[in-house]
């Protein structure tokens, strides 16, 4: 197969084969040839920021010349996206070599009577293959969903977890209250291994409590352990507290407020695993020089692009554009079917003013009906309310209701978010 037809084939995969035990993905680790083996793992879980931490985690490793791999989902634009060797997306020569080497390890488990793997375990395999044939020593993992029976989860012996930030979603799977999922994402804490997690949370508690029962060392980031200095539309400078109880000063090449835990939630993690570490010059450098793609990016002057796609994300969200200078706002929105999106779009009018609601349509078959979406707007607003299911004209009518100096802000999932950057294509001079 060439590069499209495997590409075709992964997307295939939810037609015909569901979610596989945890003991069904360590036998397909066992048959890819535990790739796994003497990597220097680190797990991150949560419902949000996994990706910024992996990124975060990743610059600051390869500043210390460390060679690293990293496993992130989903992608925005292009499938390479998920797996980062050296800071690079996998090329698309390796990537099919990645394929055909699990194609062919999966024909030889159905020949015994083992079940194929899921698209999300296929990819995972795939991970792993490349990242031993890269030879990397650090793999950063993000898991898929939940954690507790996240294919990821298949890993026994990591050197670190992170849970990020956890708030309501995927209810259906996970539970119907934060600490129900809190444990799904706690899952991932394995025997004497350390955890890294926000203190203060209501939360807590419940990765304290799996911690303390594993006897795993639990790190929690106080709120006093970090302070905003500035924050404006283009970066965010802080500072921390080290284990040396010194004053470090950070900046984030982003605007978006909530990276500040992200941040501090890999600052942690690594502080704890190179304790000799005081110089923090190298990871300041690294950090500062971080773009995320689809967090609070400005794609294109004045229109920014956030993955905001459940309550807690979007409350993030509100609070970063409430840190930014006063101007014109223009809401561009859309979402998929199986999300609770009238909490979103509630909250969103209830504590941000926009001049104009744009209501798109992902082109996706999870994608929710504009129509919809913007019966729920109506209810909570009176400004004006714009059906456009063509999302290039959506975006141009968004550009066109900001004028000069406005912004618009376009969320509500990352489907649209990695549409809006295929469709600028990565260029800065695209007009619309």
């Amino acid at each position: 197969m060439n590069k499209v037809q495997a590409e075709a084939y992964i997307a295939d995969l939810p037609k015909f084969t569901t979610k596989n035990s945890l003991e069904h993905t360590r036998e397909f680790l066992v048959r890819l040839g535990n790739p796994e083996k003497n990597k220097k793992i680190i797990h991150v879980a949560g419902t949000n920021g996994k990706g910024s931490v992996c990124a975060y985690l990743q610059a600051m490793l390869l500043a210390d010349g460390k060679k690293t791999g990293m496993f992130i989902s989903p992608h925005l634009e292009k499938i390479n996206e998920r797996i980062v060797i050296q800071g690079e997306e996998i090329s698309d020569e390796k990537f099919l070599k990645a394929f055909h080497f699990v194609m062919d390890t999966i024909k030889e488990m159905k020949k015994d009577g083992i079940a194929h793997p899921s698209y999300f375990e296929f990819l995972f395999g795939m991970g792993m293959y490349a990242f031993s044939e890269a030879d990397v020593e650090y793999i950063i993992l993000e898991t898929g969903l939940g954690g507790r029976l996240d294919a990821t989860n298949s890993i026994q012996h990591p050197i670190m977890t992170v849970i990020t930030s956890i708030t309501l979603d995927h209810t259906d799977i996970l539970g119907d209250t934060i600490e129900k999922i809190a444990a799904e994402k706690a899952g991932i804490i394995k025997e004497g291994i350390p955890v890294v997690c926000m203190g203060d949370r209501e939360y807590t508690h419940v990765i304290e409590k799996r911690a303390e029962k594993l006897h795993s060392p639990c790190i929690k980031i106080s709120k006093n352990a970090y302070e905003i200095i500035e924050s404006t539309d283009k970066y965010i400078d802080f500072f921390s507290v080290n284990a040396y109880d010194k004053y470090v000063t950070w900046k984030l090449h982003n605007s978006g407020v909530y990276q500040v835990e992200n941040a501090m939630l890999a600052i942690k993690a690594l502080e704890y695993l190179f304790p000799e570490k005081e110089d923090m010059s190298l990871w300041r450098r690294a950090l500062a020089n971080v773009v995320w793609q689809g967090r609070m990016e400005e794609i294109m002057p004045g229109i920014v692009v956030d993955g905001a796609h459940n309550i807690g994300a979007v409350e993030a969200f509100v609070k970063s554009v409430k840190q930014m200078k006063d101007t014109k706002n223009v809401i561009l929105f859309s979402s998929v079917s199986d999300k609770d999106y009238e909490k979103m779009i509630q909250y969103l009018c209830l504590h941000m003013k926009a001049e104009c609601y744009i209501i798109t349509e992902i082109p996706d078959t999870r994608g929710e009906e504009p129509e919809q979406l913007a019966e729920v707007f109506r209810k909570y607003v009176k400004s004006e309310v714009i059906v456009e299911p063509d999302l290039l004209k959506a975006l141009s009518c968004a550009v066109e209701k900001k004028g000069e100096e406005g912004k618009v802000y376009c969320l509500g999932s990352l489907y649209l978010a990695g549409k809006l950057k295929e469709l600028q294509g990565g260029r800065k001079d695209v007009k619309f």
